[in-house]
């Protein structure tokens, strides 16, 4: 039998009615109040993601992205929304290298995709979703309006920036600093600029008259056609703002960029594990580097082992090692790369790639080859340990060392009584990314971080082309019938935290919430998708309560491992539907993720 862990912090939600899991509890309850209002899971989760950009400004924005995953019980099928905008048609190898720019800078104005969230959210509710624009944004346009109590982590973002924001980011400022100085945890906060941004679309896409489909496509033309795209093309021209550079630069992104581009709905890519088939986003997400574990981990038997065996966790952590480096190198945009996807996810590879996985941690990148596919890129190795948001408000915009979550992304699940199925991991626009447009009262995302300015590489810059993101919503069938919709904020962590849970739910004999709660761990072996895109090889994250004995065995094998806070390690969320019963599960770390339900 597996061995139970120790200490579980809540139980697994459970009923028959719906449930919604989300990385904050005010966000948790407005999906709820959707549900419980005759919306479905589709519903909800637009009302979910639009409160998160206010309560979560640290972690994601209106000016960033959203890819989701779906089931869709109505027509029984599973479907990904792409909310990842592209880079704006002036971005190119050329324009960065006339600027002295040989890695895309994380913060400021030349980092910005076309913002995509409200698209995809638009997209979302009209294809999916029953109810009205005015239903799903009044709670967001409320929490701005009236305020809603700051988390700690926010005050932390905003105390990391303050001098920039004083000194070079006024606009910032103006929203975040009260008297100059960071607002104190626990205090009402205020977004009355985004608050007005948002009841203006609302005015505008009621007076289009006519029903929700008139006015949601109405809001979709306000966005990318009138006073939002207006303000963001005028704020990239006539600002020059300072980034990590250390210079300051106007952006690329223009009204003509805004106004030519939808979000877009795409089968996804699926892989067989066990019971399980896995679905993820292409490869214009690293979700596919969560498959590739997965096949390579199908070469073993870990059923009835503890979440904590050393076994367990070394083989977990080669194995992502072996993935991610063939991230770096074969993944990017399917529409303008060609991605061996069969090829990385079949068994004559997983075979081939198994064979380099020994008793000992490997200290190397080493990606796979394939005839005629991918690119490498150079390493850049950490030489010390680095914080998670530097002065100029960038560094790793995610999981820091040890495990310190500083800003991030935002996730949500939820299942209705219909069997519908989401997940969603709406990021970007966070505060720290660039100053806010002050007609609007939030500030563009800096997703474009993410290309490398080689034109031959998968992953490679391109005008109009998505970056390869970090953001990877999951949906899982067992015995072909959707039963798990989880996910996890943490850029590159993501892919490592998701199979987690996974495994340990499906070998270990733990419920959602137990798999969730078990310690966790990520490695850092592989180049960050973040500016400066750091490596640091051989390091393993383990959190505090990871048993002695299993810390011991890892050094033993080789890994450098770091012991990091107890607690510290993922912000998973999940939801499941098993017949008629509905289940969800939330993350204690950081103290803002619940699940609900009834």
């Amino acid at each position: 039998m597996a061995q139970q862990i120790e200490f579980t912090t809540r139980p697994e939600i459970d009923g028959t009615f719906g449930v919604v899991a989300t990385t904050h509890w005010i966000a948790t309850a407005v999906g709820m109040a959707m549900l419980e209002r005759g919306g479905n899971a589709f519903d909800a989760a637009v009302a979910c993601a639009f409160t998160l950009q206010v309560v979560e400004p640290h972690l994601n924005g209106p000016g960033g992205d959203a890819p989701f995953i779906l089931h869709d019980a109505r027509r029984g099928v599973e479907e990904v929304i792409c909310g990842q905008g592209t880079a704006p048609a002036a971005a190119t190898v050329e324009a960065f290298r006339a600027l002295d720019i040989d890695l895309i800078p994380g913060t400021g104005l030349l980092a910005p995709c076309i913002p995509g969230s409200f698209d995809a959210l638009m997209l979302l509710l009209a294809d999916y979703g029953t109810m009205r624009l005015r239903d799903v944004l009044e709670p967001s346009i409320f929490y701005a309006r009236e305020g809603y109590p700051l988390v700690e982590r926010i005050t932390a973002t905003i105390a990391t920036v303050k001098d920039l924001f004083r000194n070079d980011w006024p606009t910032s400022a103006a929203v975040y600093l009260q008297d100059g100085k960071p607002p104190a945890p626990g205090t009402l906060f205020r977004n009355p600029g985004m608050a007005d941004t948002y009841e203006r679309i609302l005015r505008e896409a009621e007076s289009a008259g006519g029903g929700r489909e008139v006015q949601i496509a109405a809001a979709r033309r306000v966005w990318s056609q009138g006073f939002i795209a207006e303000a963001i093309d005028r704020f990239c021209r006539t600002q020059e703002v300072l980034d990590v550079t250390g210079r300051r630069h106007r952006g690329f992104l223009t009204g003509e960029d805004m106004a030519g581009w939808r979000a877009s709905v795409e089968a996804p890519v699926g892989y067989d594990y066990g019971r399980y088939r896995v679905l993820k986003a292409s490869t214009w997400t690293q979700g596919l580097a969560t498959l590739q574990q997965l096949a390579l981990l199908k070469g073993y038997d870990f059923n009835g082992i503890s979440p904590t065996d050393p076994d367990f966790v070394h083989l977990q952590i080669e194995c992502a090692k072996l993935a991610f480096a063939d991230r770096d190198v074969f993944y990017g945009d399917p529409l303008f790369s060609d991605v061996p996807i069969e090829a990385l996810l079949s068994d004559a590879y997983a075979d081939e790639r198994r064979t380099l996985i020994s008793e000992t941690a490997s200290l190397e990148q080493r990606p796979g080859t394939i005839e005629g596919f991918g690119r490498s890129f150079g390493d850049r190795v950490a030489t010390g340990g680095r914080t998670a948001v530097s002065a100029h408000g960038a560094g790793e915009p995610t999981v820091g060392r040890l495990g310190e979550t500083r800003g991030d992304t935002v996730h949500f699940d939820i299942v209705d009584r219909a069997g519908n199925m989401v997940s969603g991991t709406p990021s970007g626009g966070w505060l720290q990314s660039s100053p806010i447009i002050p007609e609007l009262g939030f500030c563009l995302g800096s997703r474009m971080q993410m290309f490398v300015l080689d034109p031959h590489h998968p992953a490679g810059l391109a005008p109009r082309k998505r970056p390869r993101s970090t953001l990877s919503p999951t949906l899982a069938l067992r015995d072909g019938v959707p039963y798990l919709a989880w996910g996890t904020p943490g850029g590159d962590q993501q892919d490592q935290w998701v199979p987690q849970m996974l495994l340990r739910h499906a070998h270990c004999g733990l419920d959602l919430q137990q798999a969730i709660d078990a310690p966790a761990w990520h490695t850092e072996h592989f180049p960050s998708s973040f500016w400066p895109r750091l490596a640091r090889p051989g390091v393993v994250v383990v959190e505090e309560q990871m048993p002695k004995a299993t810390v011991d065995e890892l050094k033993r094998r080789g890994h450098v491992v770091e012991v990091g806070d107890a607690w510290s390690e993922g912000r998973l969320t999940a939801a499941a539907r098993d017949g008629v019963r509905r289940l969800a599960a939330a993350n204690p770390r950081g103290m803002q993720a619940y699940a609900a339900g009834r």
